[in-house]
């Protein structure tokens, strides 16, 4: 009889051990793929050969998420307000609804940029040092709008950071829109332009809750609205003149972010902004863009600027598929190897090989997810949207956004472009943490956050052609995934998986 009780013991021993085992992870799985799924739920598939295998690690938090988002451009709310009522709602409501991509941060020009109709600027009135003049009339037709417009179609709400080009032609020592420096005695002035900035901002109730010092420190090739500080001349402005300035005002809480631009030169920046406490004290973070390579995040560049200042902000604050023209309703264009960028004709012969044809879907992929998975906390697109031509450009700097429109027939297309945003945007909200994971396929890419409501988001990127099929595990459960060739999904593990 004890014997009896014994071998009975032992097998519901087994029994409960084995279907712990195999017990199973509940998921929801989203996926936009070349094949023509545009953010659509997978819930029929059937793994075979299940070979491989991604494990999250709970237990290894990194960085939280500042946010996912797109540029406000005159450019695009030109456009947005030649279309219909109907198709701009729906644009906007696309961008920063709950049902849509549900956009957390945001940039937008101080002055204008390249993607405005014309140069302009908020002290128009040559040296005027205490900006007695300063307006943002040029915003109040489109900018404005667009801003409020967004406001009013999100629910969560989002953050919006500012970023100059160039100061006005008379602060500079080429006296021009572009290229040249800021006069060391215009210092004080050019502070004061951005503490004005906010009190304008914020007398039509839109909240700026940060700034990029400038938009490419280095220049553009001298093409269009550009100012240009060295690593020292930008950190000697920062904690000399306009951290104090906005303390001083009140604004003390606003962001700072330094650099914005390539992640090349992150090691020669950082070095310089973090050298001391002194230096460091107003930089809230560090600001980079993606134009130094059609395919290379430069992992190395990144993990420097975050070990150099671990507590501070790192973020994607530009990146678009440049030097093209949009393709029209031709979603297939998007998954392929047939753009090119300002690389591919210009860059120098010995920096061609980062500058080969790619696909712009992949691009935006691989880039995200390298990001996420090297300490990046948030990532911003630019334009949100542009015409056929790939503007309104005035220096005809042509380039692609994910929402493309043609005013004239009132029709709007959302390209891949739109719905790659979405999977991270839409499903890592804010203060999500970002998770460790373990992923024995090199073929595909994958990253992991855990959402402030308790919830996993797991988004894998397959540039491959082949169908990948894997075995997905958090903790003691497990679940056999399916990813199609060309396809990026987004698999959710709800909140009371434990």
């Amino acid at each position: 009889m004890r014997l009896l009780l014994y071998i009975l013991c032992c097998f519901l021993l087994i029994n409960m051990s084995c279907s712990k085992k195999q017990e199973q992870l509940i998921v929801e799985v989203y996926e936009t793929s070349a094949s023509g799924n545009k953010l659509t739920k997978i819930t029929d598939f059937s793994p075979e050969k299940v070979k491989d295998s991604i494990k999250i690690l709970s237990d290894k938090k990194l960085q939280t998420i500042t946010g996912f988002g797109g540029a406000f451009t005159e450019s695009s709310a030109y456009l947005l307000n030649k279309l219909s009522k109907e198709n701009r709602d729906k644009i906007l409501k696309a961008y920063f609804s709950k049902d849509g991509a549900n956009y957390s941060l945001t940039r937008t020009h101080m002055n204008s940029c390249d993607f405005s109709l014309n140069q302009y600027s908020y002290s128009p009135v040559e040296d005027d040092l205490m900006l007695e003049h300063f307006t943002i009339e040029d915003d109040m037709d489109d900018l404005i709008p667009m801003i409020k417009d967004a406001m009013s179609a999100s629910e969560d709400g989002f953050k919006i950071f500012a970023s100059p080009w160039t100061a006005a032609p008379w602060m500079k020592d080429n006296n021009d829109w572009v290229g040249g420096k800021l006069l060391p005695k215009y210092y004080d002035t050019w502070a004061l332009f951005f503490s004005k900035y906010v009190d304008a901002y914020e007398a039509e109730n839109i909240p700026i809750w940060g700034f990029t010092v400038e938009n490419e420190p280095h220049g553009n090739g001298n093409n269009w609205e550009s100012m240009h500080f060295t690593p020292e001349e930008m950190t000697d402005f920062v904690q000399n003149h306009l951290g104090p300035k906005l303390e001083a005002d009140g604004k003390g809480d606003k962001i700072i972010l330094g650099y914005d631009q390539n992640r090349e030169g992150l090691k020669e920046w950082v070095d310089v902004m973090y050298a001391t406490e002194e230096s460091s004290k107003y930089y809230d973070g560090t600001a980079i863009h993606w134009y130094e390579s059609t395919y290379d995040f430069f992992p190395e560049a990144l993990q420097y600027a975050h070990n150099k200042a671990p507590n501070k902000y790192l973020i994607e604050t530009e990146g678009c598929v440049d030097s093209e023209v949009p393709k029209w309703k031709d979603d297939i264009w998007y998954w392929s190897k047939e753009a090119t960028d300002w690389g591919w004709d210009w860059a120098p012969e010995h920096q061609k090989h980062l500058h080969p044809k790619y696909a712009p879907v992949n691009r935006y992929a691989r880039d995200i997810i390298g990001c996420l998975n090297n300490w990046v906390d948030g990532w911003v697109d630019w334009n949100m949207v542009l015409d056929r031509q790939g503007g309104p450009n005035w220096f005809k700097n042509w380039c692609v956004a994910p929402v493309i429109v043609d005013p004239d027939a009132d029709e709007v297309y959302f390209t891949p472009l739109y719905y790659t945003m979405a999977h991270f945007s839409k499903y890592i909200r804010p203060g999500a943490e970002v998770l460790d994971v373990e992923n024995s396929d090199e073929d595909i890419m994958v990253t992991a956050a855990k959402n402030p409501d308790g919830s996993i988001a797991v988004v894998i990127f397959n540039e491959g052609k082949q169908t990948k099929d894997f075995n997905l595990s958090l903790n003691e459960k497990a679940i056999n995934v399916q990813i199609k060739g060309q396809a990026i999904q987004t698999i959710i593990i709800p909140t009371n998986t434990k």
